[in-house]
Formats: C-alpha cells, sequence, structure tokens
C-alpha cells in the first residue's frame, strides 16, 4: 500500500488529494440519496474542506463549519424575511452575521462561514422551501464523512517522524558539545565563541518540539492509532531529556567564555588536554543516547553504557586535577563546566539499565 501511494505521490496524486476526492464524492451521493437533493453542493465543499492533514484538524474544520454555517443560516432566516436579494440586503446581513462572529471572538474561519451561508440561505432559500435547513444536513454529512475517511484510511502517523527529528537532534547536540573544545585554543588572534554552534542546536530543539506536537496531533481522535500513543509517551521524556541537555551544553558554553575573560587566563597543557577529553567523551554519550532512545537494541544500550563509563571517568580525572589550580575565578569556572557534563550523563543514562559490572551506579 505505501509503495502505492509513493508511486501515485510522484505525479502529484497525494494521499490527502486521494482522500479528499473520495470523500466530496461520497458525500455527494449520500447527501442524494437522504435529502433526494439535486445538486447537494454544500456536502461535497464541506467534505473537501474537512479533509485535512490529521484526524484532530479535520475534526477542528468540521466543527468550525458547522457552527458558521448554522450561524449563518440562522441569520439569514431571522433578517431574509424582510429583506429581498439586493446589494444592500447583502452587505446587511453579511455585516452583522460578520459583526456579530467577531464580537463573539470566533475563529476567523468560522466567522468567514457565517458570511457564506448567509448569503447562499439569502440568495436561494427564498425560492426553496427547506433549502435552509438541507444545506445544514448537507454540511453535517460532508464533514463527518471526511472525518471517517480522514480517521480510517491510511491515518498520517507523524511517529517515525519524531523519531528521525530525535536522531538529528541528538547528533547535533553532540557536534555543538565537540565544537565547543574549539573555545578552550586561546593561541590564535580571533578567539572562538561557539554561539552560531549553540544557536542552530536551539533551532533544532525548536524544529523537534514542532514535530512532537503535529505527532501529538496525528494520534488524537485516530483509533488505528492507539497503539503509538505510548510510544510517542517515550519519545516526548527522550526530546525532554535533549532539551536538558542543551540547557547544559549552554551553561558549558558560558563557563568556557568566562574562562576568556580572566586576566591571564591559561591553563596547563595536561590539564587543557583532560578537559578537552572529558567534553569529547561526553559528546559521545549524548551521540549514543539519540540512537538508543530510537532503537534501544542490546548492542545499542552496550555502546551508551561504554560511552557513559569513559565519561565518567575522564570527568573524575579532571575533577582530580582541579586541586593543582590556585586561581578561585577559575576553579569556579571550570567546576560549573563539570558539573554540567555531569549532569548531561545523568540524562543519557536515567532512561536505560545501567551495567554494574561496567563501574556504573
Amino acid at each position: 500500500m505505501g509503495r502505492i501511494i509513493d508511486i501515485l505521490g510522484r505525479f502529484g496524486l497525494t494521499l490527502q488529494i486521494l482522500k479528499t476526492a473520495l470523500a466530496a464524492s461520497l458525500s455527494w451521493v449520500i447527501a442524494t440519496s437522504l435529502l433526494h437533493s439535486e445538486y447537494p453542493y454544500f456536502a461535497a465543499v464541506a467534505a473537501i474542506i474537512t479533509v485535512q492533514v490529521t484526524v484532530a484538524d479535520s475534526v477542528n474544520k468540521a466543527t468550525q463549519r458547522i457552527i458558521g454555517i448554522m450561524g449563518g443560516v440562522l441569520l439569514s432566516m431571522l433578517l431574509g424575511q424582510w429583506f429581498q436579494v439586493s446589494a444592500f440586503s447583502i452587505f446587511f446581513i453579511i455585516l452583522i452575521g460578520m459583526g456579530i462572529a467577531k464580537a463573539l471572538r470566533m475563529n476567523q474561519q468560522i466567522i468567514s462561514q457565517v458570511a457564506i451561508s448567509s448569503l447562499l440561505v439569502l440568495a436561494f432559500g427564498q425560492t426553496k422551501e427547506g433549502y435552509a435547513y438541507e444545506r445544514i444536513i448537507e454540511t453535517i454529512i460532508g464533514s463527518v464523512i471526511a472525518v471517517i475517511i480522514n480517521a480510517l484510511i491510511v491515518p498520517q502517523n507523524a511517529v517515525p517522524d519524531v523519531e528521525r527529528s530525535i536522531l538529528t537532534f541528538s547528533k547535533l547536540a553532540a557536534a555543538t558539545l565537540a565544537s565547543l573544545t574549539a573555545v578552550l585554543d586561546t593561541s590564535g588572534s580571533k578567539r572562538k565563541t561557539g554561539r552560531s554552534e549553540v544557536d542552530i542546536l536551539i533551532k533544532e530543539a525548536e524544529k523537534c518540539e514542532d514535530t512532537l506536537d503535529l505527532a501529538n496531533q496525528s494520534l488524537k481522535y485516530n483509533p488505528l492509532l492507539t497503539h503509538q500513543r505510548v510510544r510517542l509517551r517515550q519519545l516526548t521524556e527522550n526530546i525532554v531529556q535533549l532539551q536538558r541537555i542543551t540547557i547544559q551544553i549552554r551553561g558549558i558554553r558560558r563557563g568556557l567564555i568566562d574562562l576568556q575573560s580572566i586576566a591571564h587566563y591559561q591553563l596547563e597543557p595536561t590539564y587543557l588536554e583532560q578537559l578537552i577529553k572529558a567534553m569529547e567523551t561526553t559528546a559521545q554519550c549524548i551521540a549514543a543516547y539519540g540512537q538508543t532512545a530510537i532503537h534501544a537494541s542490546e548492542e545499542n544500550v552496550n555502546t551508551l553504557q561504554e560511552a557513559i563509563h569513559l565519561a565518567l571517568s575522564e570527568q573524575a580525572q579532571s575533577l582530580n586535577i582541579l586541586s593543582k589550580i590556585n586561581s578561585l575565578a577559575t576553579l569556579r569556572d571550570l567546576g560549573s563546566i563539570l558539573t554540567d557534563l555531569g549532569r548531561i550523563v545523568s540524562e543519557t543514562a536515567s532512561q536505560f539499565p545501567v551495567n554494574e559490572k561496567a563501574g556504573l551506579v
């Protein structure tokens, strides 16, 4: 099925277009059979508008359209008996209808639908008995058919998109932390700050959050994908932890900048090398965490455990060397950096079993 959809998509016939066409035609048939209406336009139009990317969006559109058309029909029925169709009556009814909807703080889609339905009922309702009621029923039929089709025919599942986003997010976070080691290099004339790298990471975090929101929408009112909700809850926790890691990385960057600002700042080559190792091995934990979050195989879990063990070992050695530093300002900033590195490792170790034989607790 997925392969057929991909082939059709190459010719512009996306799944949403196919579902829209099916919903419109089926709504037309059902409305014609039930109402014996010769041209049930409202049913087909409602179906076309209601088919959206997610079922939740379809329900939202259906609700807006039904409320809007009911408001427009009632307004035309109340005021239309005193007006004939003319430029003045059209202006007056649309003005009143949209004004009332706006005053009630309704959605812009509802406001527009009130205007459209009041105009059509004013124009045609006076020439055909029961026209207004039929239009409401047609709209309900079209909206319901569209929601059902969108929910039952290959409903959108954005969970794989979240998995890909997490993988990208974790890789970028690892690369960003590793790149911050360049801030320790004070030999060049132009010192690096790492701001651009961290800004890119923050934007990726926002994109990951947007992908998660879409996935939550795709599972809402979706009976065929209820089994994916447990998985999405787990992925949500992974994203929350990566966002915490991002906060720690931002703190590490600030700590490195503070080190740069210390007068006569210079670390011994041995300690500088050890701090770089601690940062790089911690970055490896983030990358391994992303892989394990997507696929918690035994191999990935073991790789993550080994990365955590190595990072903790390098961080411990960095702490041991702190006793040789006399500058209180330097101690403060280095201690802050190592604290953030330790928090990152804690985040990566929190969701997966820890191998005590590897020396982890």
